[in-house]
């Protein structure tokens, strides 16, 4: 069904007003290259209607517009409507609707012309570009020529070339183009550059173009010509550079300067290796290599060149450790944002906003994406629930929620930016919500969860062989690094999510270890597990080096050491190699599930720091688990621990012990929702749990509530356990905190402000 707008009556009267073309086009004989878009304005008074009407002179209808242009001094623009538009300062982007995104030839977008409400004048808007052109449909014009073309420098097989940056016409210069007669033997961005692979002794004559960001060409320059220099005539290295040194380092780069060589010719430049890997080449007496990994050693030396080529002995060598992904004294606080807390639990990606947890939290995992149990590869696109049944052992397969991902339009009360979905965007529902806070929130990352308890069945099988790994690693990095999401609701399409995630997280639970009923389980887990995030590895950072942005990967591992023992090789050669950091679990250690399936009679702390001394079941805590971790070699700034914003509870619980603990009962408490028996979120059980009193363990670092003889005792972290557990990670060097999960905090983040307090 088309959607209808129906404007109001004061707009619609606005059917004649003054039309100014924006730049009109003019008679040609030449096809048309494309649309174009001209501007009319209605006078109403206190405001403007604002209109740009698209056209297609043409011979065929073209799919698919974007409108860019700038403010005019005074103009300002309220609403917009039939196209989506976002506004950087006076730059405004527009995409068109759904329904008027197709221009049949010799058609325009009339009566579902993009329009807008402006204040302040009428002025046609400038630099108006649609598709890339010229509203007007005119050409665009070349850039200008670059001028004085000289001869900077020559060795033996290179020429060094200086110009005078060409004028700026249409589009700003995007590089310039050296030119050996038609063949191009260099780019650069800048007036200047380096032209290599020359042979020594031989004369050159050079060109130079600029080209605009468009594409368009400039005229050639005059030429220039240069002889490479005779290596026979030199054949004295240079001294060795000295004091070579580290003076700044990330977690992906290291920062170095020397002392400078000498040499009767002039030196020429500096190479940087580890090794004999040749790093970076520079001409001053600093550089900064980068696309290296985080906290990895490296070894530096530094040779100089003189301008015969010649090579001098290496500097000193310097050893550098990069740092991890976080910093010196920064701690990473890490929340887990579920998939369907719009629903039940209305939370929403705005709530982490107004709660004040985005501008604690370093990083947000996005929970959770499926794998296709058909394709074997990255599962999204799909709108359909689990069941409720958690013993279903096919609760998950090809389960997903689209909808809640990138289809739903959220309501300006549910919306980051207190902007509604138009319900037309190619992108809408959380993934949308996200790209905005990220806006808000420029340093935030933002990552993508693979698996969960549900969602793990079909792991083993994706990581079972080389080509399996590379066919799924393919898939998720298409959809949700790529960000081309299919089609769903009229939403998703090529690009529609780039830039909403910064990595990819890890949630398989658990290799070569039981897990939800029904999980695929191989005895060769452990090592695939190692090859599959090596996968990860290797993928993305092919990506890197061409979009030049690091990409993270991180994993929820398992505290139990039988856990970890099966699945995870955490040795220095294992997945630590691969991985920046990983999620210990730091809850769960006891509770009763849904279906009393779990630990229904006997009570018991899910996140307790260390061993409680009474606990007659086999030791968990977060101190066991992190020393697991420790003793095989984990630095500790690859880890954070796990705390609960949610309580796990009982019923019926014997009176005895001390306040209820390890105690008889006769199964799970009445949880949050129905289906979730024995599960409260913190601010949930605050609320829903009457004469609950609160204990604090300070042997085992636990807190936990009691109603009394024959009530309810619930499990559960506060600001006191998570100020004592932030405090006892520093203490280790661990890299931060994880929180599973955001929605259970309350409405002004009590628990996150804990975390950020303590860290």
């Amino acid at each position: 069904m088309r959607r209808i707008y129906r404007l109001p009556a004061a707009v619609l009267a606005l059917a004649v007003g003054t039309t100014a073309a924006v730049g009109v086009p003019t008679a040609a004989t030449a096809a048309p290259a494309g649309l174009t878009a001209t501007f009319s304005s209605a006078d109403n008074g206190s405001w403007f209607m604002d209109k740009l009407i698209v056209a297609n002179p043409t011979t065929a209808s073209i799919t698919g517009w974007t409108l860019e242009f700038d403010l005019p001094a005074g103009v300002t623009m309220s609403n917009f409507y039939n196209g989506t538009a976002t506004q950087a300062g006076s730059h405004v982007t527009v995409v068109n609707a759904h329904y008027n995104g197709t221009v049949a030839a010799g058609a325009t977008t009339e009566p579902y012309s993009p329009w807008f409400i402006a204040y302040g004048g009428s002025a046609a808007p400038l630099n108006c570009r649609i598709n890339g052109n010229k509203c007007d449909g005119s050409a665009d014009r070349a850039p200008g020529t670059p001028t004085g073309v000289t001869v900077a420098g020559r060795t033996t097989r290179t020429v060094s070339l200086a110009w005078t940056a060409a004028a700026v016409t249409d589009f700003p210069i995007a590089s310039y183009e050296v030119l050996s007669g038609s063949t191009v033997v260099a780019t650069s961005t800048t007036a200047g550059a380096v032209v290599t692979g020359l042979t020594p002794n031989t004369g050159y004559t050079f060109a130079v173009r600029a080209k605009d960001t468009r594409g368009n060409l400039s005229a050639l320059s005059t030429t220039v010509s240069a002889t490479t220099l005779n290596p026979a005539n030199d054949t004295t290295p240079p001294t060795a550079p000295t004091t070579l040194r580290s003076t700044a380092k990330t977690a992906t780069s290291v920062t170095l300067a020397w002392t400078a060589a000498t040499d009767a010719s002039g030196i020429a430049g500096y190479d940087i290796y580890t090794g004999t890997t040749l790093r970076a080449s520079v001409t001053g007496l600093t550089a900064v290599v980068g696309g290296l990994a985080p906290m990895t050693g490296y070894t530096f030396t530094v040779k100089a060149r003189d301008t015969y080529d010649n090579v001098s002995a290496a500097s000193n060598a310097v050893a550098v450790t990069t740092d991890d992904v976080l910093g010196t004294g920064k701690y990473a606080k890490v929340g887990y944002f579920v998939q369907w807390g719009i629903y039940g639990r209305q939370y929403f990606v705005r709530n982490l906003d107004t709660s004040g947890a985005a501008a604690k939290l370093t990083h947000i995992n996005y929970a959770f994406a499926n794998i296709d149990p058909v394709n074997l590869t990255c599962l999204q696109g799909v709108t359909r629930g689990t069941t409720a049944n958690p013993q279903d052992p096919d609760q998950g397969t090809g389960a997903g929620d689209a909808d809640a991902d990138y289809g739903r339009p959220f309501a300006a009360a549910q919306s980051v930016d207190g902007v509604a979905d138009t319900g037309w965007e190619p992108l809408r529902g959380n993934f949308n919500q996200l790209r905005k806070l990220k806006v808000k929130y420029p340093n935030l990352k933002v990552l993508i969860s693979i698996g969960g308890w549900t969602y793990s069945k079909y792991f083993s099988d994706v990581a079972a062989t080389a080509a399996s790994r590379e066919k799924f690693v393919r898939s998720c990095l298409d959809i949700y690094i790529k960000g081309n999401l299919p089609a769903y609701n009229a939403a998703g399409g090529p690009g529609s999510a780039a830039g909403i995630f910064d990595g990819i997280d890890l949630d398989w639970e658990w290799p070569g270890a039981e897990g939800h009923p029904g999980n695929h389980v191989s005895p060769a887990d452990k090592a695939n597990n190692t090859a599959l995030i090596a996968e990860f590895r290797r993928q993305l950072d092919a990506l890197t080096a061409t979009s030049g942005k690091r990409y993270l990967i991180t994993a929820f591992t398992p505290a139990d050491p039988a856990k970890i023992a099966a699945g995870w090789d955490i040795s220095p050669t294992g997945v630590f190699a691969s991985m920046d950091f990983a999620n210990v679990q730091g809850y769960d250690f006891h509770g009763s599930g849904s279906d009393n399936s779990w630990e229904p009679n006997r009570t018991g702390h899910q996140a307790n720091l260390y061993r409680d001394t009474q606990d007659p079941y086999t030791e968990f805590s977060v101190n066991k688990a992190v020393q697991t971790y420790l003793d095989a070699g984990v630095n500790p700034r690859r880890l954070t621990i796990g705390v609960a914003f949610y309580g796990r509870g009982w019923q019926g619980v014997a009176a005895g012990g001390v306040n209820g603990e390890w105690q008889t009962a006769t199964g799970a408490a009445p949880g949050q929702f129905a289906e979730e028996a024995g599960t409260r979120g913190y601010a949930n059980l605050l609320a829903g749990v009457p004469a609950c009193t609160v204990y604090h363990d300070t042997q085992s670092v636990s807190t936990y509530c009691y109603t009394g003889a024959g009530g309810q005792w619930w499990s559960f972290d506060d600001a006191w356990s998570i100020g004592q557990k932030t405090t006892w990670l520093k203490s280790k060097g661990l890299l931060g905190g994880m929180i599973w999960e955001m929605s259970g905090d309350t409405s002004s983040g009590t628990l996150m402000t804990a975390v950020n307090s303590g860290l």
